[in-house]
């Protein structure tokens, strides 16, 4: 494609998809579509359309600003050969035709984006958007001017506003939500032409079903589920005696209206060996209890959750030699922790105790997605999560180790 004499090289749309997309007169259209889709190359495509050959304003709405920084900087290196000027601080590309490029972080508010008038609109990862006010308060009142497009490209993130606005495009039996403005479309990663589905498989095996079915699949799901699957056929293992052997430990301090428990995997084995529940126990009692367990089972490494109440029992155990390691419980440390043993017992390459209370919380506990597309997990309501999130760290410990170090010590880059 050539624009002033010079040239610039773009993909076409392939012919998993993209090319119907990009053919297809529907003035607003919705793509949901898995990781590697090539969701971003289409946008650019699209972008160049309406700059290059039709002299448009677009605009590309990324979700955070830190993502748009990395999306600005892909579609500078492609258009700034044809363009006549560039502004990093306004983040804007402007082409000989005058044909314009925006790109805008949807975290700001979208106040800075009222008064603008474009005529195509690209809404990339939208459903990690705030869209129900982003697109129905700014960005649909500035496309009236000149009539014009928005493109919304996403894998979904539940059932939130990108599957409200997916469902508009759906013409169906029975769907009172269609809008006859929208099309939508759905594609799995596996429909990229340009992918070798075996890098999808290998995925698949070490991927959450969940969480496969969301990412690859491109599938909305319900809001909420069951984050564990499998765990009756994982429950087959019967508490030991202690034992020579390599173990780790995982704590996960009570409160008072829950448990503090300790759980201790074998490392060779795979199989959950021991696990302690305690209740309106004092904290001396408790550390004194944990120093004795330990003395007898001689886990190489201990991690434990990181809270107000647990500071001075992690502080007391390493000053007794215990090889504890303290861990402050993100969002995102959790969701690495969870999906970890999430995937470990749906392909059954953990051994867990027959514990009808472990049992019952692993099966109890939750996903959700917020409005902006996160997952969280959390106990269902009425249940507790203790064992969950012992067995989570042990289970963290163990395959760090397996897959770092062999048998030996694991690497935990950031965990201090």
């Amino acid at each position: 494609m050539t624009t002033n004499n010079t040239v610039i090289k773009l993909p076409k749309p392939h012919v998993g998809g993209q090319r119907a997309i990009y053919l297809h007169p529907s003035r607003f259209q919705v793509v949901a579509c898995g990781r590697r889709y090539g969701k971003t190359q289409l946008g650019i495509i699209l972008a160049y359309k309406e700059m290059a050959k039709n002299g448009g304003t677009v605009w590309w709405i990324s979700p955070q600003y830190k993502m748009s920084t990395t999306t600005w900087h892909e579609l500078l290196n492609t258009f700034r050969p044809i363009a006549t000027w560039v502004s990093a601080q306004e983040r804007t590309i402007i082409l000989p035709n005058g044909g314009k490029l925006v790109v805008w972080a949807g975290d700001t508010g979208g106040d800075a984006m009222r008064g603008g008038a474009p005529s195509l609109t690209i809404l990339d990862e939208a459903a990690m958007i705030n869209g129900n006010s982003l697109w129905y308060s700014v960005i649909l009142p500035a496309l009236s001017d000149k009539k014009g497009r928005a493109y919304f490209l996403s894998t979904p993130r539940g059932r939130n506003w990108f599957y409200d606005i997916y469902r508009k495009g759906l013409d169906l039996p029975g769907n009172t939500e269609y809008d006859s403005q929208y099309k939508s479309w759905n594609f799995s990663s596996y429909e990229n032409p340009y992918m070798d589905s075996s890098v999808f498989d290998d995925a698949r095996k070490s991927t959450p079903d969940i969480f496969f079915r969301q990412e690859y699949l491109a599938e909305f799901l319900l809001d909420s589920g069951s984050v564990f699957r499998g765990v009756i056929d994982a429950s087959n293992a019967s508490f030991k005696d202690p034992y020579d052997g390599k173990f780790v430990a995982g704590i996960d301090w009570g409160r008072k209206e829950d448990y503090t428990v300790i759980t201790i995997l074998d490392t060779n084995t795979r199989e959950q060996v021991c696990m302690e529940r305690m209740s309106k126990v004092d904290w001396p009692e408790q550390i004194a209890f944990i120093k004795g367990l330990f003395d007898v089972w001689k886990p190489y490494l201990v991690g434990a959750e990181e809270n107000a109440m647990g500071d001075t029992a992690v502080q007391f155990l390493q000053k007794e030699g215990v090889k504890i390691r303290p861990i402050y419980m993100t969002n995102r440390r959790k969701k690495d922790i969870i999906d970890m043993l999430s995937i470990n017992i749906e392909k059954q390459r953990i051994k867990l105790l027959n514990d009808q209370v472990q049992i019952r919380e692993l099966q109890a506990y939750q996903m959700d997605t917020t409005a902006f597309g996160n997952i969280r997990y959390n106990a269902a309501a009425g249940y507790l999560d203790d064992t969950v999130i012992a067995l989570g760290i042990a289970n963290f410990l163990m395959d760090s180790a397996i897959r770092t170090f062999g048998r030996a010590v694991p690497r935990l880059d950031g965990w201090d």
